[in-house]
């Protein structure tokens, strides 16, 4: 078990603070150039104490190293890992709004949080695809049907087989608001997902139906058939386009 840093009270004087609060010093200088993004995957070796020195996580004990996305984690870790290059480790000093607040769900620790972290390896990720040019509204050769959803062929597919409402489709699909802000993407994800179309947004129940196996295609969702205009906590509100591409049909 690594012994709890002798500085695990505070950051000490020779601390580099970012404006949002969080504290770093490298412990030991890396060998690489390169910086991870905020969307890519890093595989480190990590060891973490509360500010009274207790240990509560550390994959240096478990013996193995953790692969995950910087855009997964804390705040901390997602600002924090930016900063390093591949076989550097450094030591921060994360706030707890930076971390999981003073009131953090059941098992995870509270307050500042302090972590040695040792970089391994950065596997980027996909570029994000282009905001459509036509993003603001459907453009005049977008066919529309009664109940307002618009969409456009971008791609003809290789099958005859439309999905029905009641069945299961695989997809590779991103999503804009209409001012042009990607909210979703599996495509940047790098991963496909698989869903029954009874389960989703009725735009997407509406206009997959459309679609056959290899077809790409551009929709534009009103708000009535998407999640409003006043959605749920963390959904887009409005009009929503989907550029998607049918994969199968399950």
């Amino acid at each position: 078990m690594p012994a709890a840093p002798d500085d695990v009270k505070a950051p000490p004087a020779d601390a580099i603070t970012s404006p949002t609060g969080l504290a770093s010093k490298v412990l030991q200088a890396g060998s690489g150039t390169e910086k991870p993004g905020p969307s890519d995957t890093v595989t480190v070796h990590y060891s973490g104490w509360t500010t009274d020195g207790k240990q509560f996580d550390s994959s240096v004990d478990r013996g193995k190293t953790i692969s995950f996305g910087l855009d997964q984690v804390i705040k901390g870790w997602t600002e924090g890992l930016q900063l390093m290059v591949t076989g550097e480790k450094r030591r921060f000093w994360i706030p707890g709004n930076l971390a999981y607040g003073e009131n953090p769900r059941p098992g995870a620790p509270k307050g500042m949080l302090v972590f040695d972290v040792e970089l391994f390896d950065i596997k980027k990720a996909p570029e994000p695809p282009p905001v459509p040019e036509d993003v603001a509204a459907p453009p005049a050769d977008a066919v529309k049907t009664s109940s307002g959803l618009a969409s456009k062929v971008l791609s003809p597919g290789n099958g005859s087989r439309h999905p029905k409402a009641t069945d299961q489709v695989e997809v590779h699909y991103s999503g804009w608001t209409t001012d042009g802000e990607l909210f979703d993407s599996s495509v940047v994800r790098g991963e496909s997902i698989v869903f029954p179309l009874n389960r989703v947004i009725s735009g997407w129940t509406e206009g997959v139906q459309l679609m056959v196996g290899g077809e790409k295609r551009r929709f534009w969702i009103p708000a009535e058939l998407a999640y409003g205009k006043n959605p749920p906590p963390g959904a887009p509100a409005g009009m929503l386009v989907f550029d998607v591409e049918l994969l199968d049909i399950l």
